[in-house]
């Protein structure tokens, strides 16, 4: 049987790139959800009358990791093989989808569980400068993970991302913020998951995009992610 995958767009507040970004992913993807998390612009009048798009609408806006959830459940109860997940503000490239899900599922039937977008494995033309905060924690991140949970990532923040759906049965995710790939990590090296990088194009189109709050602040930030790192990795002590 062919594989069926879903793809997942996590949206909010994103009126000026849905309908483009969705008509690309339109190309690329035969199932496609839009999950709102609390949109207050016009984004969900323009998801309202679509069709051939699933959309998962959270009363109020929760958070990105939320979202995620919301499309994880979705995939898992939907049956499919594997989710792809593609932010919405047009930094992705969505004729990558095929390829990325098909890295999944290798030929050589090697086992593959998440399949992880990287921006900073190959240099695309074009690519642009990444805000220098955001690449600075990127990098302190990563260098970390890497070091207390034993993988080679060269990238822990991109949302571009191919996960067979029986290896998020085995996530608990609680983290709702953008912290959530954090806790991903750690529960993904907890359970002993393959993965593997892809590279994709590093594109910044509104650098000054707000992270809510006080994570506007990169040392706030910083520290949020750290505290998320150590109580995670308390709460499995004995498993990495």
């Amino acid at each position: 049987m062919p594989l069926r995958f879903l793809t997942a767009l996590p949206v909010y507040n994103e009126e000026s790139h849905v309908l483009d970004v969705l008509a690309e992913v339109r190309r690329h993807a035969d199932d496609v959800i839009v999950v709102d998390d609390g949109s207050s612009d016009r984004t969900p009048l323009l998801l309202k009358d679509l069709e051939g798009v699933q959309v998962v609408t959270h009363p109020v806006n929760r958070g990105y990791g939320a979202a995620l959830v919301s499309a994880f459940e979705t995939a898992i109860e939907g049956g499919y093989d594997a989710l792809v997940t593609i932010d919405c503000d047009g930094q992705h490239q969505p004729h990558m989808i095929r390829e990325m899900v098909a890295q999944l599922f290798p030929e050589s039937g090697e086992r593959v569980d998440i399949v992880s977008g990287s921006r900073y494995m190959q240099i695309f033309d074009g690519d642009s400068v990444p805000p220098e905060d955001r690449r600075r924690i990127n990098v302190e991140i990563t260098e970390q993970l890497n070091e207390r949970l034993g993988f080679d990532l060269t990238d822990t923040f991109c949302g571009f991302k191919a996960y067979r759906t029986d290896a998020l049965r085995k996530l608990d995710i609680t983290e709702f913020g953008y912290g959530m790939p954090l806790q991903l990590w750690v529960q993904a090296a907890k359970a002993n998951m393959h993965i593997i990088e892809f590279p994709v194009p590093l594109i910044y189109l509104e650098e000054e995009r707000s992270f809510g709050g006080a994570l506007d602040d990169a040392e706030r930030r910083r520290k949020h992610y750290q505290e998320i790192i150590d109580r995670e990795l308390a709460a499995c002590p004995n498993s990495l």
